[in-house]
């Protein structure tokens, strides 16, 4: 295999070095090292002060220089420890200096590498710094996935350029359960946007009569749908953040700001800001939606039906994740034929009710408090790329059975009238068959979840998404009261108990 190729980057001032450390922060992981070189007065450490500021998120963040403590560590964002191996004896010295747990732990920065010696990881980023002219110049050499990631967040930094937001600084704001990343980003001025960085996700493997996972439940893999969708919402008078700038090729979007304030109080359901998304979605349900959606280069987009390929996808998770995890063994096939079998019929039922833009995960992390704004602009709906033409009571049962947050069933039952009452105010609706669609959303719904939070906890190596399972087991339960899912409770009684 031929060396990586490295990437010269003209840093014609201090702030063009901040820049850079900026942009390579934002690409930073977990076991990263990167290596700093130059001569004395290169910048090797107001790079690294630039970069632990970054992560830290604090432009006067302290960052001592390392010289004579050889290492300092930081508890940012990825714990960072930052070394300077000038007055090391030999590389036999970096085991006692803590240099391999550093690296198993967070994210290692070194002024002088080359007193490791051969120590230094294959995947390791080098970052070479030169006085030149009036400036620096940086030499990039990576192993491992370094190009790729290099070659990323140097694109986002051009994109910026050519969205008059060259010079503004980037900071993490939030990763997801997918692979999209968010940052904030802010010019010296004080403008500010929120960048999406979603480069089109390959196809998975396939899981069912050779189609993905991805294609079976209808999920978004590029940034077109988020686009489609975010500009149909705020063409129907809803507040989804505005496309500030797009390159959909790329999938990079610079979107609206909302800001940080979300619908919750102290951690809980806030009962005035859940009450008005309960309004939002009834709004948004009493009028036709269109199934497709124009898109900024002329395309348009076709909003993918709620149909038994992506119910049974779902519910599949189930007895292929959180059923070995309860019981520590597989389900007999006769309990998976079983069980299969009432999710068809609840299928049937559920597409017989009133049908709506299916927002997906209309659910606290995703909607923002706008007090500025007025009516229901001000419930901010985030993630909506998942949309699908489907059953409406689903993005109720999304909202006031909460994966993420506890929403006692007093307030549930009240937010569920609410919005019986907001449907019957707007003209004729069938209260029951919401009711029913109601149940059957909301433990579906739980049913992907517990299979999806398992899943995550054991394939990706994420066990904090476990600790959700006992409320979406009494949000599942708080269904199976219902009498269209006798069937299905009867079947968690004698296959999948809640309590063994």
């Amino acid at each position: 295999m031929s060396p990586p190729t490295p990437i010269r980057v003209d840093l014609p001032d201090e702030a063009a070095t901040i820049r850079l450390a900026e942009d390579i922060a934002a690409k930073l992981a977990i076991g990263d090292v990167i290596a700093l070189r130059g001569d004395l007065g290169a910048g090797k450490t107001s790079f690294a002060r630039a970069l632990i500021r970054a992560v830290a998120a604090d432009a006067g963040y302290e960052v001592p220089s390392p010289t004579f403590t050889i290492v300092q560590t930081y508890d940012t964002r990825l714990p960072i420890a930052h070394f300077d191996l000038y007055r090391l004896g030999s590389a036999d010295e970096l085991e006692e200096i803590g240099f391999d747990e550093a690296v198993s732990e967070g994210v290692v920065l070194i002024e002088w590498p080359e007193r490791a010696g051969d120590s230094l990881p294959g995947t390791h980023l080098e970052i070479a710094l030169e006085i030149e002219g009036a400036g620096r110049l940086a030499t990039l050499t990576g192993g491992g996935d370094w190009p790729e990631r290099i070659a990323r967040t140097l694109a986002i930094r051009q994109f910026l350029d050519r969205s008059d937001m060259g010079l503004a600084t980037r900071r993490h704001l939030q990763g997801d359960a997918s692979t999209r990343a968010y940052e904030r980003v802010e010019t010296p001025e004080g403008r500010r946007a929120v960048l999406m960085d979603a480069p089109e996700r390959p196809p998975g493997p396939a899981v069912r009569d050779g189609r993905t996972y991805d294609d079976l439940a209808h999920r978004a893999t590029s940034v077109r749908p988020f686009v489609a969708m975010s500009d149909g919402l705020s063409a129907a008078g809803f507040s989804a953040p505005a496309i500030l700038a797009a390159d959909l090729p790329a999938g990079i979007l610079l979107v609206e700001d909302l800001g940080h304030e979300g619908v919750l109080a102290d951690g809980a359901p806030d009962p005035e800001r859940y009450g008005l998304a309960v309004d939002v979605l009834a709004a948004l349900h009493a009028t036709p939606r269109p199934v497709e959606l124009p898109l900024p280069d002329g395309a348009v987009y076709h909003i993918p039906p709620f149909d038994w390929d992506a119910l049974s996808i779902e519910v599949d998770l189930l007895p292929r994740w959180y059923a070995r995890w309860q019981r520590g063994a597989p389900l007999a096939p006769e309990a998976e034929a079983a069980f299969v079998a009432i999710w068809r019929g609840l299928y049937e039922t559920l597409d017989a009710s009133e049908k709506s833009w299916l927002l997906r995960d209309f659910h606290s992390p995703n909607l923002l408090w706008l007090p500025e704004r007025e009516g229901l602009r001000r419930i901010g709906i985030l993630d909506h790329q998942d949309a699908m033409i489907g059953a409406s009571a689903y993005d109720v049962a999304s909202l006031l059975q909460d994966v993420r947050v506890t929403v006692e069933p007093a307030l549930e039952a009240a937010l569920a009238d609410r919005y019986v009452a907001a449907r019957l105010a707007r003209g004729p609706f069938d209260a029951e068959a919401f009711r029913a669609a109601y149940a059957i959303s909301g433990a579906q719904r739980a049913t992907k979840v517990l299979g999806g939070f398992v899943r995550l906890a054991e394939a990706a190596g994420k066990p904090q998404y476990l600790r959700h399972i006992p409320r979406v087991r009494g949000y599942l339960a708080r269904c199976l009261r219902h009498p269209v899912l006798s069937g299905l409770a009867l079947w968690y009684e004698e296959y999948l108990p809640f309590e063994e």
